[in-house]
């Protein structure tokens, strides 16, 4: 089985803290649009014949395009084979008619840019939805029949204590939906956050904070019946991403657009990220992987997951100091991350790899 990714890259306008290939240039979406389905057209013995079993239309912000677009990006792509076809969405974007149309064309699964509820924080991070659209998105798209849900959220935001994030967390939950992913805040150099925070007008929030947020929303979520599946991820029983878990457990995709990347087992390969450059002659590079990349992009994504990293793709004497330290626990044949190790796992990463 295999999968395909689209990136949109359009924006309306950028948010303050995204460091991801991204454009405001919205007269191209029409010609990327026709450039993406030459590619995939172009492109499709690289899965070697493989079976399409999921696509994710990720951004950027794919609900800037408009419904025809949609259609006829969709009606190229092997949706009627696909089990999961996800859409990433803004608020803002959607209406009922919309919503209505993009489940008529195949999508099946709704990942909604929520990121907090609060008006005050959604300004400040440059989101331009408020926190009612937010809710009545999900809720609109509940009424015309999406039963997958995921919406994103982001902790460590600016000035963000524990209690405020609690009241986030409740919110969320309130709502329903299937899937919640959550994100702590990064504040990259090349940002507009990365900027105020240079120049004094932010803050960081302190790590201990950000650990308590972590922890509270794993035992929130977990209270309401959600499967704590990946380390950023909680879903609802079966309603996990099939998609991204493809990329935890290796299994191969493509990457269309400008900026995307591709998996094929054996090399990784992907797009420049420049819309112009993507029009004309669609530039790339290539990456073959060798058996030590493997490996240690096992551990990397394996340890990410609740199923954890088989026991035999690491010797037992490299990973003991983090079990006796409490940090990384076996389960059957695997080990896995405890909740005090998700806190250092990127430590613990770099101490297996090679």
């Amino acid at each position: 089985m295999a999968g395909i990714y689209v990136h949109i890259p359009f924006c309306v306008s950028r948010c303050s803290y995204c460091d991801f290939f991204s454009t405001t240039c919205l007269d191209k979406r029409h010609e990327y649009v026709e450039a993406v389905i030459n590619e995939w057209h172009e492109r499709q013995d690289y899965l070697q014949g493989e079976a399409i079993q999921t696509i994710y239309l990720g951004g950027g912000t794919p609900s800037v395009l408009e419904i025809e677009d949609l259609k006829k990006l969709l009606s190229a792509l092997p949706v009627s084979t696909a089990q999961e076809i996800t859409m990433e969405a803004n608020p803002g974007d959607l209406t009922e008619d919309k919503l209505k149309a993009i489940r008529a064309m195949g999508v099946n699964r709704l990942s909604i840019g929520i990121q907090c509820f609060d008006d005050e924080l959604l300004k400040r991070i440059g989101r331009r939805h408020n926190s009612q659209q937010a809710i009545e998105a999900v809720q609109m798209a509940q009424r015309v029949g999406f039963d997958n849900i995921s919406i994103d959220l982001i902790y460590g935001l600016p000035e963000q204590t524990l209690e405020h994030w609690k009241k986030q967390v409740a919110t969320a939950l309130r709502l329903g939906v299937q899937h919640i992913s959550t994100y702590c805040l990064m504040i990259e150099p090349s940002t507009t956050l990365g900027r105020q925070f240079d120049a004094g007008i932010i803050k960081e929030v302190d790590e201990n904070s950000e650990n308590s947020m972590y922890d509270y929303i794993c035992k929130a979520t977990k209270a309401k019946g959600y499967y704590h599946y990946e380390i950023s991820n909680f879903a609802l029983s079966n309603y996990e991403s099939k998609h991204n878990s493809s990329y935890w457990n290796g299994t191969p995709y493509i990457g269309l657009g400008a900026g995307a990347h591709s998996y094929n087992g054996h090399s990784r390969q992907w797009n420049i990220s420049d819309l112009k450059q993507y029009l004309s002659t669609r530039p790339f590079e290539v990456e073959k992987l060798s058996e030590t990349d493997l490996y240690n992009e096992k551990i990397m994504l394996s340890l990410r997951t609740a199923k954890g990293l088989q026991a035999d793709v690491v010797e037992e004497q490299k990973i003991r100091p983090w079990i006796e330290r409490g940090f990384i626990e076996k389960k059957d044949n695997a080990y896995v991350a405890t909740q005090k190790g998700q806190h250092i796992l990127n430590t613990i990463i770099e101490d297996l790899m090679i």
